[in-house]
C-alpha cells in the first residue's frame, strides 16, 4: 500500500520539555493503525502536530503529497484529515443532525450572499447536505435521532456522533483520540465494528490513540509506541505485544499484552 501520511523527525518542545522527540511515522493508505504509550508519552501532542493545533519545531509532515507544517487546522481539514478528541466536543445546544451539518461546512460552496438570498444552488446544496448527514447518522447507528439534542444522547452515542461529524468533512484520513474511552463492553464492540466499516465501506484510513489493549490488538494492522516522546517500537500487533521495550515502558515488568483480555502476568 502507498503511504498516505509520512512524518519525519517531528519534534515538539514546550519550554524545557520535549513532548515529541524526532518521531518518524508512516500511515499507509487504506490501513488501520494505532498509536499507544503510557500517559504523558506525547500521543495527543503528536496528533495536534498532524492537525495544525501545534506547529513542530523540527521535522516534516507530508499528507497525500502536501506539507502540513505551517498549515492551519481548517486548511488541513480541507486537505482531507479529520479528527475526534479525547474529551467529547459536541455542540451541546445543537441537534444531532445540526452537529453533522457543521462537519460538512468545509466542503460547502454557498456564499454568505447566497445564503441570505436563498438562491436555487444554495437550497440544493443545503438539501444535499441534510441528506448526506442523515446517511452518515444511519451509518454510525444514530438513525432516528436527528432532532435529539446532542447533550441528551447517551455517552457512547455521543462518541458515535463525533465520528459522524468528523466524516462529514469527507476525509481520507480520520484520527480518533481514545474513541473507546469510558465505554462499556457493548459500546466498545460497536466502536470496533464502526472503525472496520469506516475503512471497508467508506475507504477511510484510520489512525487512533487508544488505551484499551483489547481494542488496539484486535483492530490494528500496525502499532507505533511512544514513551517520553520517543518512538520505542513499531510493527504488527504480534510483534509489539512481545517487544520487551513496550512491556517495560508501557505496562511495567512482568506483564504481557493479551489480545483477548488486555494484560496478563508472566
Amino acid at each position: 500500500m502507498a503511504a498516505l501520511l509520512e512524518a519525519k523527525g517531528v519534534t515538539k518542545v514546550f519550554g524545557g520539555l520535549t513532548a515529541v522527540d524526532r518521531v518518524d511515522l508512516t500511515i499507509e493508505k487504506g490501513s488501520i493503525a494505532s498509536l499507544i504509550g503510557p500517559n504523558g508519552a506525547g500521543k495527543t501532542t503528536f496528533f495536534n502536530c498532524l492537525t495544525g493545533l501545534y506547529q513542530p519545531e523540527k521535522g516534516s509532515i507530508t499528507f497525500d503529497g502536501h506539507s502540513l507544517v505551517g498549515q492551519r487546522s481548517d486548511q488541513i481539514i480541507g486537505l482531507g484529515i479529520a479528527r475526534t478528541y479525547q474529551n467529547i466536543r459536541l455542540f451541546k445546544g445543537m441537534t444531532v443532525l445540526e452537529n453533522v451539518l457543521v462537519g460538512q461546512h468545509v466542503r460547502m460552496k454557498a456564499t454568505p450572499l447566497g445564503a441570505v438570498l436563498r438562491t436555487p444552488s444554495q437550497r440544493a446544496e443545503e438539501r444535499q447536505a441534510r441528506e448526506f448527514a442523515q446517511q452518515l447518522l444511519e451509518f454510525v447507528g444514530l438513525g432516528g435521532e436527528e432532532e435529539t439534542l446532542s447533550t441528551n444522547l447517551p455517552y457512547g452515542d455521543q462518541r458515535l456522533l463525533e465520528i459522524a461529524r468528523a466524516i462529514g468533512s469527507r476525509p481520507q484520513l480520520l484520527l480518533l483520540d481514545e474513541p473507546a474511552a469510558g465505554m462499556n463492553p457493548r459500546e466498545t464492540e460497536r466502536m470496533i465494528d464502526l472503525v472496520h466499516r469506516l475503512r471497508d465501506k467508506k475507504g477511510i484510513t484510520v489512525f487512533l490513540i487508544e488505551h484499551d489493549m483489547k481494542v488496539v490488538m484486535n483492530i490494528s494492522e500496525n502499532i507505533t509506541v511512544l514513551d517520553y516522546g520517543k518512538k520505542i517500537a513499531e510493527g504488527k500487533p504480534v510483534e509489539v505485544r512481545s517487544d520487551p521495550r513496550v512491556v517495560e515502558a508501557y505496562l511495567g515488568p512482568g506483564v504481557l499484552l493479551d489480545t483477548s483480555g488486555g494484560t496478563e502476568k508472566k
